[in-house]
């Protein structure tokens, strides 16, 4: 008798925690992969020594790569272009993508490159500061070209 009455004595223990009213990054990516394209750019060095930058864009739900460019000296202007020419390409295939989600780093201009992406009705998403995890799935590609000499120079 003793045991039971301890045990209808303490005190009750909290039950579940109230569930985030926040979404998170992972529950993002995956309800919206469908909406998603994510972006970055790639150094690479060419057969003949020349270092290359190479601007890609994946498409989360089908992992659909398209390369935007590639240029030995990334300028604004030509970031911009390539951001230009890729809701063109959009448009001509008839996709419609909500978010882009890319870096914070210095070649995107923000005021031209999310400009013009906006004008096609696109969201852009920046990382994180040196997160490169809220981009995973482009960063996986970026590896996969680092390692595989078969793949943009690896």
């Amino acid at each position: 008798m003793r045991q039971r009455h301890a045990r209808t004595c303490r005190p009750k223990k909290p039950g579940r925690p109230p569930r985030r009213a926040a979404t998170t990054w992972a529950h993002f990516l995956r309800s919206q992969a469908d909406a998603l394209l994510a972006c970055d750019c790639i150094e690479t060095v060419t057969l003949t020594g020349q270092r290359q930058s190479i601007l890609a864009v994946i498409e989360h739900a089908t992992r659909r790569i398209r390369i935007l460019g590639t240029t030995a000296h990334p300028t604004a202007g030509w970031v911009t272009q390539a951001a230009r020419n890729l809701t063109t390409d959009l448009t001509d295939a008839d996709t419609t993508f909500v978010y882009l989600i890319r870096d914070r780093d210095a070649k995107y201009p923000a005021a031209l490159f999310d400009e013009s992406l906006s004008n096609a009705g696109i969201q852009i998403v920046r990382t994180g500061v040196q997160i490169p995890r809220m981009n995973v799935i482009m960063e996986r590609w970026v590896q996969t070209c680092r390692h595989d000499p078969g793949i943009a120079g690896g």
